[in-house]
């Protein structure tokens, strides 16, 4: 087995450089895993570059196989999939999905690997950590029959939000973001997107990913009498006001977090984080997720691509990480 590997460190806020990496000798049940993608996860992988993790935060906000301390040097990501090279017989050869950080290779317990399915290519899976995190909104709001839902915010997790919500019977539905050019993802994935100010009001449900003040205060201004928005955005250290005047008392509005690093209470008596995970990679056997792909570096640029992709000079839907 090759013992050492290559890894993408945050160093300090706004830098970050490719280290080596010593592998462990792997124990029994264990995988040796050759990593064929990654994907950045925009929204909070940039509050990691940026050093605005809050410093109340730090323990709740690490990913599964993090290394290092907010904020830095620390090694983050939950994006990967990989090939198994070394381990039980029946996963050697086997692409599978991990939560793991932008490395070239690595050893980690049999159990935190999810194979993939034939249908499901390595670097749509890089996609299961969004899926995932749409699948948990669903699991909170419990969207019914016939229900008018906008989705405000047309990243990542927002265009998986509404591709679940678009299998719904009888669902009036609108994808809603300020930037135009979203409006070509929204039609690969067959959902109808509006602009702020054409999206229809009087919702039952409005999933909120923008992650800002603007998108919450519109979510808010979307509802129908004692209507919910599920609010999935994370704001770092951004202090956001609210306006919890004018209808939000008469109409009975609210406002309900959804958080992907604990499963749903509507599900948590049956489902573990593993088989939400699961479900996640099982989903995206469905080729219009490709639509999120939106561009693509090797792994030896991801320290100039970082810092495009963390302001917006590069701009993404998920921009995979190829590894040679």
């Amino acid at each position: 087995m090759q013992r050492t590997a290559r890894a993408y460190w945050v160093t300090a806020p706004g830098r970050g450089e490719i280290r080596p990496a010593a592998l462990p000798e792997p124990g029994d049940g264990d995988v040796v895993v050759r990593t064929l993608y990654t994907g950045v996860s925009r929204g909070t992988e940039s509050l990691v570059f940026g050093g605005r993790v809050p410093e109340s935060l730090r323990q709740d906000m690490r990913a599964p196989h993090q290394e290092g301390e907010f904020p830095g040097p620390v090694k983050y990501g939950y994006l990967n999939s990989g090939v198994v090279e070394q381990g039980p017989p029946g996963l050697v050869g086997r692409e599978v999905f991990c939560l793991y950080p932008h490395q070239t290779r690595y050893v980690v317990p049999a159990d935190a690997v999810v194979p993939l399915p034939t249908e499901v290519p390595a670097r749509r899976a890089v996609l299961a950590g969004a899926v995932e995190t749409a699948v948990n909104a669903l699991w909170d709001a419990a969207p019914r029959v016939g229900d008018r839902v906008c989705v405000v915010g047309a990243g990542m997790v927002g265009c998986c939000v509404a591709r679940l919500l678009s299998a719904l019977p009888g669902v009036r539905l609108r994808l809603v973001d300020t930037d135009p050019g979203r409006e070509r993802a929204a039609e690969r994935l067959g959902v109808p997107f509006a602009a702020p100010g054409a999206a229809q009001d009087g919702c039952d449900l409005v999933f909120h990913t923008s992650a800002s003040e603007e998108g919450l205060a519109l979510s808010l201004g979307l509802l129908g009498t004692e209507g919910e928005v599920i609010e999935l955005s994370w704001y770092g250290d951004r202090q956001v006001r609210l306006p919890l005047g004018e209808a939000f008392h008469p109409r009975r509005l609210a406002v309900r977090c959804s958080q992907v690093g604990r499963v749903s209470p509507a599900r948590s008596a049956r489902r573990t984080l593993r088989d939400r995970l699961a479900l996640a990679v099982g989903l995206l056997a469905d080729p219009a997720y490709d639509a999120l792909i939106t561009g693509e570096s090797p792994f030896e640029e991801l320290p100039e691509v970082m810092p495009g992709l963390a302001d917006g000079r590069i701009p993404a839907l998920c921009h995979t990480i190829a590894y040679a």
